[in-house]
């Protein structure tokens, strides 16, 4: 059986509690989790599940990062990620420099259809093509932006921006990723697009879901509802609205608050019933389906495990939808078996999340953990966990 190295969550947790004087029983009693759930995850006996972690890091008042060991360096350095990161963290350094006069002209289409890619890339999780290249994309649109003012090349630039918020996410960078989105919203100022802007509210909003900040995660929902309810009411904005409250709905069920899920999955799926599908609509995958996941993921982060399996089990995944929001979604499902005694099922949950999107689940925490989980309650390790244990690190 793998064996875990001293280098976990929870001994990271453990770590981070010493070093803020407190007891277990102390810690314990600033969550919503007992003290026995903190003991059994700081020795290694259950996995952190990512809400447990959040509400840890509050609780301490450090980065969720740092006790989730985010990035992953040695796996990046090994998947050669690590180095295609800094060419990113430099072109977004470039967006007040004007245009760079070694730089070509390139017609906007060429441009306006780079930024799309990049999008569509990210969606097939094809995360190293995407991340190798999006600096030129982005050096290429600054310059471009600048020298014509055209409100397409903005929005195409807060694109590409919002791609590199995307990539730096799911590689665990996460201050590169508040950076990019302080960059997608100086292009959508300058785009005057509403949508844009909405857009990257939702996201700043899921940046504090991750660090358990849901009062402040709330507020920047209701910004984007503000923002995106002053422009005309196109298919587009009510996808954005949609999208809103999707948000919404995972923050209240983290917070856990019923009330909220039910008001924000039925506002969405008001807004669903009115665009249809709307998946092409700024990359969103925004659907009745979609709609679907996020009830079911409100359900995981409840704890409503053995529900969320029912609505796992009713929900069929449209072809043309993106991997990467399949992906997650499979990561939902493995997590809800595992924690309602279905392991071999959650093993071969996992092992389909990887086939379908090897870079996303090899540095999705919510998969790391539900491995490790596997680990310490299987009485014998298969070769296929033993290979998935191995292959994130253990």
């Amino acid at each position: 059986m793998p064996r875990l190295d001293g280098d976990t969550t929870g001994t990271r947790i453990k770590e981070q509690r010493k070093l803020a004087r407190l007891t277990q029983r102390q810690l314990a009693a600033r969550l919503p989790y007992s003290y026995s759930l903190l003991n059994q995850v700081e020795c290694g006996a259950r996995p952190a599940t990512l809400d447990f972690v959040a509400a840890v890091a509050r609780a301490l008042h450090v980065d969720v990062t740092v006790l989730t060991g985010q990035p992953y360096v040695t796996e990046l350095q090994q998947d050669r990620l690590a180095e295609l990161v800094r060419p990113i963290r430099e072109a977004l350094d470039l967006y007040d420099l004007g245009a760079d006069d070694t730089l070509d002209d390139k017609p906007a289409a060429q441009l306006v259809a780079s930024a799309e890619h990049l999008c569509a890339q990210v969606r097939a999780t094809h995360l190293r093509n995407a991340a190798r290249a999006l600096p030129a994309a982005i050096a290429d649109l600054t310059t471009a932006a600048w020298r014509s003012q055209s409100t397409e090349l903005w929005q195409a630039l807060a694109s590409t921006y919002r791609t590199a918020h995307d990539i730096a996410v799911k590689l665990g960078y996460y201050d590169l990723s508040s950076v990019a989105l302080d960059r997608m919203d100086w292009a959508a100022q300058r785009a005057s697009d509403p949508c844009l802007a909405a857009i990257r509210q939702y996201m700043r909003a899921l940046v504090y879901f991750r660090e358990g900040e849901y009062t402040i995660g709330t507020r920047l929902i209701a910004a984007g509802h503000s923002i995106v309810g002053g422009a005309e009411q196109t298919r587009e904005a009510i996808a954005v609205t949609g999208q809103l409250h999707l948000g919404a709905s995972v923050i209240g069920a983290r917070a856990g608050d019923q009330t909220a899920v039910d008001t924000h999955i039925g506002e969405a799926g008001r807004c669903a019933e009115q665009t249809g599908d709307a998946s092409e609509v700024h990359w969103l995958s925004f659907s009745d389906a979609n709609v679907a996941m996020h009830k079911m993921s409100a359900s995981v982060e409840m704890r409503q495990y053995d529900d969320a399996l029912v609505q796992a089990r009713q929900i069929r995944i449209p072809a043309g939808m993106a991997t990467s929001r399949r992906a997650h979604f499979l990561i939902d499902r493995a997590r809800s078996e595992m924690e309602t005694g279905r392991t071999e099922a959650a093993l071969g949950t996992i092992v389909e999340a990887r086939h379908a999107a090897p870079e996303q689940t090899r540095y999705h925490p919510g998969a790391r953990e539900t491995i490790k989980g596997l680990v310490h309650i299987s009485r014998r390790t298969p070769d296929s966990l033993g290979h998935m244990a191995a292959w994130i690190g253990l």
